[in-house]
Order: C-alpha cells, then structure tokens, then sequence
C-alpha cells in the first residue's frame, strides 16, 4: 500500500522559511514524479514543484521559481520543498502526490496526473 506523508508545515512571518517533507512508502518511485500541489480556500489545487526520482531533474511553477527548491534523498525515500522568502499569497495547504513520468516528456502539472496523495499539511504565512 502507498502511502505519502508530509510534515513540516506551520506558520511563519512573511520573509520567513519552511521545509517540507514527504516520506514515501509502499512501492519504488524510479519511474515517478514527485509533486508538490498547494491549494488555499476557494480555490483549485494548484501545481507547485515537481522532481523525477530517476535524475533529480525538476520543474517549477513561475509564482515560486528563485524561492522554492524541491529535492529528494533516494536512500530515505523522501522528497523535500525548501520554501524561502514566503509571501502571504503561499498560505495554503500543501499536498505532495507521486505519478508516473517519463525523463524528458512534458512534466505532469495536473492533478489528475498524480495517483498517489498524502494528507496535506498547513502552511501560514502571516503579514
């Protein structure tokens, strides 16, 4: 069985930092993407970073290009979202999702191209 657990997130000043982290279990990833998706009251879910386990390569939403780093520990099976100079427009609550992705076609930005979900976990970026 899959599972996908995030921690990590809470609150933080504007200007301030978080890392996230979502440990992975059940499966290999070699031939995955790993996400990460925020989504905030109101609103849809929305595609923030994504990594292919296989190389490392990644792909960024432009709202958190130059402040978020995703990355990912192979040995833990865990992939991790560095968020830096927050803003409070980043309050949301944070998904990481693993999917199917193959080196070189065009990155899964859809949630529905992701079969695997965790929980969420808040982050609060006060003003």
């Amino acid at each position: 069985q899959v599972q996908l657990v995030e921690s990590g997130g809470g609150l933080v000043q504007a200007g301030g930092s978080l890392r996230l982290s979502c440990a992975a279990s059940g499966r290999t990833f070699s031939s995955y993407a790993m996400g990460w998706f925020r989504q905030s009251p109101g609103k849809e879910r929305e595609f923030v970073a994504a990594i292919s386990w296989s190389i490392g390569s990644t792909y960024y939403a432009d709202s958190v290009k130059g402040r978020f780093t995703i990355s990912r520990d192979n040995a833990k099976i865990t992939a991790y979202l560095q968020m830096n100079s927050l803003k409070p427009e980043d309050t949301a609550v944070y998904y990481c999702a693993a999917g199917w992705y193959a080196v070189g076609s065009r990155w899964p930005i859809r949630p529905s191209e992701y079969n695997y979900w965790g929980q969420g976990t808040q982050v609060t970026v006060s003003s």
